[in-house]
């Protein structure tokens, strides 16, 4: 069979075949010899003096990375928001007009904010660099003739490598030479089997990735047998750096960022109007422009809350520390409530679903059927189980023959002593290993019982391997591999019902092998194919082995949650669509076929966008998925409305997680290309954790609404005393000097207290609100109304009342600052919550509040005794009868909200009437 063409390269002056840049390339396709001649190498290697030439014209083999922002980029940042911007006017204003008091404290507000959410970024991004493997790969290397270990950064082009098993592979390489080879490409691929690999398989173009077994690829690890292999992309060049590049485009702006910028357009649009009318009507009554400058100064801080960007700032900051102590680091700051905000949760299966880690989990025997292996991963203490119950030791002998013929055809080394990392080897083998330490057997005395006298590695094309080993009567064979290729080797009796059993187990989403032997009288003549050949008939099947990738202990759990959260759990794997849906359906993601859709269904229909999205949003499952597909999935979600959180930790995860509204990466098991795509990262690897992380979100979105509903409630309040006192012909109530000390000395503390606020109970019972609802909703509406009109005219009743008294201004003026201190300590109170009654929150749930609150009002009692102050703030010391009957005037705020959230609640559980 003719190969298509592979594209020629230009040739270098002086007859050099290696390009300016190295171009990527089907080197898949290429035969061994073709693809040195192109690289201008031989098996020989290159000469340092060509390594390093070709160094400085590549650059290092490192994969791209987007550059880290600076400090000073982070600082900026902080004041790229439209309430900012407000702010910098009025400021600038004032200081023009040398109104320094003005001006100081709204440019002292811009930098707290500045400051606190440098410091959070700052440490956010140092957490991310903590996070960053330092261990250096080393690679063996063949340079001027010899061979020689060397740091995997200073790979060329045309390098000569020399893989074994256990080695990461350092660079994308063409292989030379291998000899029982597989790899790990789960990182790259999605897929959690080993793919076998070798040298001489011919190849098209248009392989794909995943199934080009000619080449070796950055970021995977070598699981068995040994190659020689030529480096043909480095770097950037590499599959690997391919998708790094492709992470590098504009983000995903986060849900509560989108939302804060709708809300900071519509206060600044209100603002603008509300000070605009009251400029027209001033200057209509002849006021000096002057002072109605100021007036409007004064109201336009009244309305704008500018303390909510330090608020949000340190209530994400808060929700940050305690998600870090749940195992959730944060990167961007608004990705905190963006998580609780998610309404669909997109995961990978493989590391993240799973434990990644192959487990034999159900036998077939011929004597005795079904027997269920207990335990997942390396836990050897558990059970086999037959018909429900134990295994009766009488019939354990056929586990322990099974097990004895799979630790035997073996090339998989293990050390109990050492866990997770105490093997090496293909993942099959390794889980054979641990099933002979169940059954009982001990791997090292088995191997030193019965020395191996001849093998057929296993390979792609035969799919299976064979050994023969030293026995008590003579020697005995054993072959494992694909049951269609062992089972009709056996005896036939019987074979009907092990195609059977094979099919079932296929079906449930296990991936099958037989294990069969025979006794030989004699070892074959050759240790090989040939030698073996005449012997591999009339096999005794020993049993079927189900192998499965087990779920994490918590993952059914997790998934529970989030669906009674309201949020729908997506599943995305790289694996058959049988083993997907078995998982999907031991989860709860999914019931049917119908729930699953493959990568070759959205081939299927890729001309056909329609009918993909619509296929796309309704799946559970996405089984067979090419790393593309997984962003085209996250389009197809968020096209739908969906908010879409997107975990993952290999690298086949990256362009995805970048693109969804959260990506959520792997911190442990995750590869660094992953966790730089991503918003979040899970130090533990545990899909659980999504569970904790939404509920933090949505603790941290819960205690910022309450921050804004504070703020929006108690500016309304000073709005209303104001228009009210300029319409009814009185003085203004407060100057603008007196304004800003009420908003420093109340808000300025109760607002960053309300961040530390406990999260309430049942937030992981409600559904997730809907993705375009805005942070000023409805409810927020109606108590701020009820809230500020309470308060506003209130505040205009006694200053109206003072001044029909007779009272001055001055006298006036100090009472009412007095009651509107004393009115937004109390209402900071109903704050708490939108929907519980304040009497039924412990103070002991936000102690800062409480001493916000007494702070507050100590420093504006304390302010009227202080000399200097008291002049700049026109206050005075009031009498005790004064300060007696303001306090309950305050306090009944309390008592008119508790009505209101109770008519509320009436309302929210009201049974709708339906009109018979």
């Amino acid at each position: 069979m003719e190969l298509p063409p592979i594209r020629e390269h230009p040739e270098e002056p002086g007859g050099s075949r290696v390009p300016d840049e190295a171009p990527h390339s089907a080197w898949h396709a290429l035969d061994a010899a073709e693809a040195a001649r192109r690289l201008d190498t031989d098996r020989g290697g290159l000469s340092s003096e060509e390594a390093a030439e070709r160094l400085a014209r590549y650059g290092g083999n490192a994969l791209p990375a987007a550059p880290e922002r600076t400090l000073a980029d982070v600082i900026v940042a902080q004041f790229a928001n439209p309430l900012i911007y407000l702010l910098l006017i009025a400021g600038s204003v004032a200081l023009v007009l040398n109104e320094l008091a003005d001006a100081v404290f709204i440019f002292i507000v811009l930098v707290i904010n500045a400051a606190v959410g440098t410091v959070q970024e700052w440490r956010a991004q140092a957490n991310l660099s903590a996070l960053r493997s330092v261990i250096q790969v080393a690679s063996r290397v063949r340079r001027d003739g010899r061979v020689r270990r060397m740091d995997a950064a200073a790979l060329v082009p045309g390098d000569v490598v020399l893989i074994d098993a256990g080695d990461r592979v350092p660079a994308d390489i063409r292989l030379l030479s291998s000899a029982d080879l597989s790899a790990d490409e789960a990182s790259l691929t999605g897929e959690s089997v080993p793919v076998a690999k070798t040298a001489e398989a011919r190849l098209y173009e248009a392989t794909l990735l995943a199934e080009r077994r000619t080449m070796l690829f950055a970021g995977s690890t070598v699981q068995r047998g040994r190659a020689e292999g030529l480096v043909v992309a480095t770097g950037g060049a590499t599959e690997l750096g391919r998708i790094a590049k492709a992470l590098h485009g504009p983000a995903v702006v986060p849900p509560l960022t989108r939302r804060l910028q709708r809300f900071s357009n519509v206060i600044g649009a209100i603002a603008i109007a509300i000070v605009a009318g009251l400029i027209l009507q001033q200057l209509s009554v002849g006021a000096p422009f002057r002072d109605t400058f100021f007036i409007a100064i004064a109201l336009a801080v009244s309305i704008i809350p500018e303390g909510v960007p330090v608020a949000v700032t340190v209530a994400l900051s808060i929700a940050t520390a305690r998600m870090a102590r749940r195992n959730v680091i944060v990167r961007h700051l608004p990705a905190v409530e963006g998580l609780g905000a998610c309404t669909v949760v997109a995961t990978d299966k493989t590391g993240t679903l799973t434990v990644n880690r192959l487990t034999a989990s159900r036998l077939w025997l011929p004597r005795l059927g079904t027997v269920e292996v207990g335990g997942g991963g390396y836990d050897v203490s558990s059970v086999f189980h037959w018909k429900g119950a134990p295994l009766p030791s009488h019939d354990a002998k056929d586990v322990v023959a099974l097990a004895r013929a799979g630790a035997t055809v073996n090339d998989a080394e293990r050390d109990p002593d050492d866990g997770v990392d105490g093997g090496s080897g293909d993942t099959l083998d390794l889980a054979l290993l641990v099933l002979a330490e169940k059954a009982g057997l001990e791997i090292a005395a088995l191997r030193a019982a019965a020395p191996r006298h001849a093998e057929i590695p296993f390979s792609a094309e035969r799919r299976f391997a064979a050994t023969v080993n030293a026995g008590e009567d003579g020697c005995r064979l054993q072959m494992k591999g694909a049951p269609e290729v062992i089972v009709p080797l056996c005896e036939e009796a019987g074979r009907a019902e092990a195609y059977r059993a094979a099919e079932e187990l296929a079906a449930a989403g296990y991936r099958v092998i037989a294990i069969a032997g025979r006794t030989l009288r004699a070892a074959p003549g050759e240790p090989g194919w040939r030698g073996m050949e005449p012997e591999l008939r009339e096999l005794t099947l020993i049993g079927l082995v189900g192998f499965i990738d087990p779920l994490r202990p918590e993952a059914a759990q997790a998934v529970a949650h989030c669906l009674r959260a309201g949020v729908k759990v997506k599943m995305i794997t790289g694996d058959h669509a049988a083993t997907a849906l078995s998982i999907a359906r031991e989860l709860g993601i999914a019931r049917d076929r119908d729930d699953v859709v493959t990568g070759h269904d959205i081939l299927r229909l890729a001309d056909r966008p329609g009918e993909l999205k619509a296929l796309l949003a309704g799946a559970s499952v996405f089984a067979r998925v090419e790393p593309s597909q997984k962003v085209d999935i996250v389009n197809a979600l968020k096209a739908a409305g969906e908010i879409v959180a997107m975990t993952g930790d290999g690298v086949n995860d990256a362009p995805a997680l970048r693109r969804a509204d959260l990506g959520v990466a792997m911190g442990r098991g995750g590869t660094d290309v992953a966790r730089d795509a991503a918003d979040l990262v899970l130090t533990d690897d545990n899909f659980a954790s999504i569970v904790a992380g939404i509920e933090e979100g949505r603790a941290a979105y819960a205690n910022i609404r309450k921050v804004v509903y504070l703020m929006i409630s108690t500016g309304a309040a000073e709005v209303v005393m104001f228009m009210a006192a300029i319409f009814t012909g009185l003085p203004i109530p407060l100057t603008a000097v007196q304004l800003l000390w009420l908003n420093v000395v109340t808000n300025g503390g109760q607002d960053v207290a309300l961040a530390f606020e406990r999260r309430e109970p049942g937030l992981l019972n409600r559904p997730p609100r809907p993705p375009r609802e805005p942070i000023f909703d409805r409810l927020m509406i109606g108590e701020s109304a009820v809230s500020g009109i309470y308060m506003g005219l209130v505040s205009y009743g006694v200053f109206a009342w003072a001044l029909s008294m007779g009272w001055s201004e001055f006298e006036a003026r100090n009472v009412l600052l007095f009651l509107m201190v004393a009115f937004e300590n109390a209402h900071v109170f109903n704050c708490r919550s939108e929907t519980r009654s304040t009497f039924r929150i412990p103070f002991s749930h936000n102690w800062p509040v409480v001493i916000a609150a007494i702070g507050a009002q100590a420093v504006h009692i304390s302010a009227a005794f202080i000399p200097g102050l008291s002049d700049v703030l026109d206050v005075a010391p009031i009498a005790v009868d004064t300060w007696l009957m303001l306090v309950p005037a305050a306090l009944s705020l309390i008592l008119i909200m508790e009505i209101a959230k109770a008519v509320w609640r009436r309302l929210e559980t009201a049974p709708s009437s339906v009109p018979g």
